[in-house]
């Protein structure tokens, strides 16, 4: 590959790269970042720690959609989403929000982790309502806290496991649910789950509350049809959907409606996630400089 080449080829690794980060991160994603990683001072999290691996990985992007989809099946939960949250109209700055905190408590400063926490308890405990059924709700409750966050960590777990640059194993990811568990308890969660055995048999007692509200099936509709994105990038957004979908538990896309691909098409979905999560990989990762010019 010649100097041209490689040039072109950085320049797309940036280009790219910028858009992803900017959708995702939004116009002060950069600041952000700086001020995350930079600050000094103890953190929550050590390197090395699983929430680190997980949460820096481009399997995020499956498993946050997945997530999404499995906890709009609470449906207090996603009364209060629907009511209060304006996904529909600013599902961008939510999704930047979303993985701001996420960066924060994971890589931030135990200052600025804290922060963000009581940020976001400030905002749960202004978000009450009643639902079309006349069923009361309140963002606080920590039993719907607990719901969102086995939904959320669950669904991250899967999309690692499965899509990965670096799977941790068995006791790996016990100790990923560990992690989280500490950012659970800080907003609001009673004994959240602290490895993948209690986890799963958390979701098996949430099951009996869970229903596809006309909301839920809204929301559903949103996320995997009607996403607010160029033409351009709604190819590659199918594949992702499509594989969030494959990786949520049967009872759950049977509930909403969904049917994930079968046989040969499965796997197909599957390596289509695989080329997906290298490319947003690739793009994502600052590429190394260029060498030294020789010397004269």
């Amino acid at each position: 590959m010649d100097e041209s080449q490689r040039g072109g080829r950085r320049y797309l690794r940036e280009r790219v790269g910028a858009t992803l980060f900017s959708r995702v991160a939004g116009p002060s994603g950069p600041a952000n970042r700086a001020r995350i990683h930079t600050t000094p001072g103890p953190r929550w999290f050590g390197p090395g720690r699983p929430i680190r691996t997980v949460h820096g990985d481009a399997s995020m992007f499956i498993g946050g959609l997945s997530a999404l989809l499995l906890q709009s099946l609470h449906p207090l939960a996603m009364a209060a989403v629907a009511a209060h949250s304006g996904f529909r109209g600013d599902p961008w700055g939510r999704l930047q929000r979303t993985s701001t905190f996420l960066a924060v408590t994971t890589y931030g400063t135990a200052r600025d982790a804290q922060l963000a926490v009581d940020r976001v308890r400030a905002v749960h405990a202004s978000v009450r309502g009643t639902t079309a059924a006349g069923r009361e709700y309140h963002a606080a409750d920590p039993h719907l806290l607990g719901w969102v966050h086995a939904a959320e960590v669950d669904s991250f777990l899967r999309a690692h496991e499965r899509f990965g640059a670096h799977p941790l194993g068995p006791a790996g990811y016990d100790a990923y649910v560990a992690d989280t568990a500490r950012v659970a308890t800080a907003l609001g969660v009673v004994d959240p789950p602290r490895d993948r055995a209690a986890l799963t048999a958390l979701l098996g007692r949430y099951r009996p509350e869970l229903e596809a509200t006309p909301e839920a099936l809204d929301a559903a509709r949103f996320l995997l049809r009607e996403p607010p994105l160029p033409r351009a990038a709604r190819p590659p957004y199918a594949l992702l959907a499509a594989n969030a979908v494959a990786l949520l538990p049967p009872w759950a896309s049977g509930l909403l409606g969904l049917r994930p691909a079968t046989g040969p098409a499965a796997a197909c979905v599957r390596l289509s996630g695989h080329a997906l999560t290298r490319s947003i990989r690739w793009a994502l990762t600052p590429p190394p400089p260029p060498p030294p010019a020789p010397a004269p």
